[in-house]
């Protein structure tokens, strides 16, 4: 059986060596047992030596395969292009900061040879600050109750996927894309290891709060509109507000007289509706959004340069 490694890397150059040297001991290992191993490694615009680096590993190691994207096209971007060239009967999707321990790659390859068409490796949160814990178990508490699929706390992109997952992902070309949610919306058997949480070994996380917080709110639009039926309601629920606020306001004019009306209620109201109403709007703005970026039908990635062998076959 051939199994793929797909990492895709930004400025990784000071930790892609050691991963590499790490994966090979892995496919030295699996290689009595019938099992080969080709390297997939997508270079996702970095800005320091990545893609040198690569072309040197290329050198050495006829089994890696590289492609260069010709500016930053996002992580969901290379993962596309990962899944696209990679041949093997069996996918491993990880990150090549070593965040995704290669010592598990056996234990999937034996879970999957026991039936399995996806194994997903969720991680913990040991070591985690407890304030970071408690924010992640409150975001999928929500989402879940929001979106058409179930995400799990500490499940990511670092699974091993048969060959008809992969390609039933590929069949899916939205331009948006939240891979977490779609590896779980094809379904297909499946099974959870579980991993202790692991710091990189070098280089500096590219993930920043803003990152996080956006890749959230991708998670929660990608598979529903039930935002958008919740504007609805919520706009329905100010309404009979409104109404009966009126109601209220009428009556009390014809049983007291008109009085002078207050002025922090006048300014709270005008200012809550204006705040409901933007927020409205910009759920409404993110749908919008995303069908623009849809029917303008671009491809998910350009390549800059590559040692695949036909270069047509990566074409977005």
């Amino acid at each position: 059986m051939l199994i793929s490694i797909v990492a895709p890397c930004y400025n990784e150059e000071d930790v892609i060596g050691s991963f590499h040297d790490q994966v090979q001991k892995v496919a030295e290992e699996l290689l009595p047992l019938g099992h080969d191993m080709e390297f997939v490694y997508v270079d996702d615009g970095s800005r320091d030596r990545t893609l040198d680096v690569l072309q040197r590993l290329s050198g050495l190691d006829p089994r890696v395969r590289y492609i260069s994207f010709s500016r930053n096209f996002g992580k969901e971007a290379a993962l596309i292009a990962g899944l696209r060239h990679a041949r093997g009967d069996a996918v491993i999707v990880m990150d090549a900061d070593l965040q995704h321990p290669p010592e598990l790659i056996r234990r999937m390859v034996d879970l999957h040879e026991q039936g399995y068409d996806q194994v997903i490796a969720r991680r913990t949160r040991t070591g985690d600050r407890l304030t970071r814990t408690l924010t992640a178990r409150l975001y999928y508490r929500i989402v879940n109750r929001l979106v058409d699929v179930e995400l799990v706390d500490g499940v990511g992109d670092f699974r091993l996927l048969s060959r008809r997952v992969t390609d039933a992902v590929l069949e899916l070309t939205e331009y948006n894309r939240f891979s977490k949610g779609l590896f779980a919306w094809v379904g297909f058997p499946s099974t959870t290891l579980d991993y202790e949480n692991a710091a990189r070994e070098a280089g500096h996380s590219s993930w920043s709060l803003r990152s996080l917080l956006n890749y959230g709110i991708d998670g929660l639009l990608s598979f529903n509109n039930r935002p958008l039926r919740a504007a609805l309601h919520l706009g329905m629920a100010l309404l009979v507000c409104a109404m009966s606020y009126t109601a209220w306001i009428v009556g009390a004019a014809l049983i007291n007289g008109v009085q002078t009306p207050g002025y922090v209620t006048i300014i709270t109201a005008v200012t809550g509706l204006a705040g409901v109403q933007m927020i409205m709007l910009g759920v409404i703005g993110e749908y919008t959004g995303r069908i623009y970026y849809e029917v303008k039908r671009r491809p998910h990635f350009l390549v800059k340069a590559t040692n695949v062998d036909r270069a047509k076959d990566l074409v977005p």
